[in-house]
């Protein structure tokens, strides 16, 4: 795992507590805060999962040279 992929998923998850949060107390503006940590999560785990396949191609093509 890569730091984007940790990050990622911490924002992801913190989006969905401000979101139930934001249920909880009758705040569409914490609800609405809540689905954009949680879209930037899911972009950045994205990000550090491309990153992770390509370190992990790479590795295998050295390997056969």
């Amino acid at each position: 795992m890569n730091k984007d992929q940790i990050k990622g998923t911490v924002k992801n998850i913190a989006g969905k507590t401000q979101q139930e949060a934001g249920k909880l107390i009758g705040s569409k503006s914490q609800q609405a805060k809540g689905l954009k940590k949680q879209v930037s999560g899911k972009i950045q785990k994205s990000v550090g999962d491309t990153k992770e396949a390509i370190r992990d191609s790479t590795k295998q093509v050295q390997h056969k040279h």
